[in-house]
C-alpha cells in the first residue's frame, strides 16, 4: 500500500484553495484563473481578473486563448460542483498545468474574496463559517 503522504502530495498538486488563490495573485505569480460556468453564473458575478471559458469550450477554445505556459487555476460553483474537475481534466488533457479551487466561486465569496459582475464590483461577505471574521475596521478592502 502506498504511503498516504503520496496521496496528499497529489491531492496538493492537483487542487489549491480560494485563499491560496487569492494569495498567489496578490503576490503576482503566474496564473490563468479560468472560471468553467456558463454565461449566467459568469454574468451574476465572477472572481475580477479570471477569463471564462465554460467547461465544454475548453477543448476548441483554450489552444487559442490560454497560454500553455501558465500555471492554469479552474474553478466552478461550489463543491457540489463537478464543473471545475470537468473543466481541469480538459486542460490536464492539452498538456497544461491546471489545479482545481476547491470550493469554488461558493468559497471565494464566502471567503470575503473580491468578486465583480458586468456592472462592476459586488459587496464583500465574510463568513464566520469558513473563516476567522475580524471587526469591520480590519477587514481587507
Amino acid at each position: 500500500m502506498p504511503h498516504p503522504s503520496a496521496y496528499f502530495r497529489a491531492r496538493l498538486a492537483a487542487e489549491t484553495d480560494p485563499s491560496d488563490v487569492y494569495a498567489a495573485l496578490n503576490a503576482g505569480e503566474p496564473l490563468t484563473l479560468v472560471d468553467v460556468r456558463g454565461a449566467d453564473a459568469w454574468a451574476q458575478g465572477r472572481i475580477p481578473g479570471a477569463v471564462h471559458v465554460p467547461y465544454r469550450q475548453i477543448a476548441e477554445r483554450a489552444p487559442y486563448e490560454i497560454d500553455p505556459e501558465v500555471p492554469v487555476v479552474v474553478y466552478c460553483w461550489s463543491p457540489g460542483c463537478n464543473a471545475g474537475v470537468k473543466g481541469a481534466l480538459a486542460f490536464a488533457e492539452l498538456g497544461y498545468s491546471v489545479r482545481e479551487m476547491i470550493g469554488g466561486y461558493e468559497y471565494w465569496v464566502r471567503e470575503g474574496q473580491p468578486v465583480e459582475n458586468d456592472e462592476g464590483p459586488l459587496a464583500r461577505v465574510f463568513d464566520p463559517l469558513v473563516m476567522t471574521v475580524r471587526s469591520p475596521a480590519s477587514q481587507p478592502v
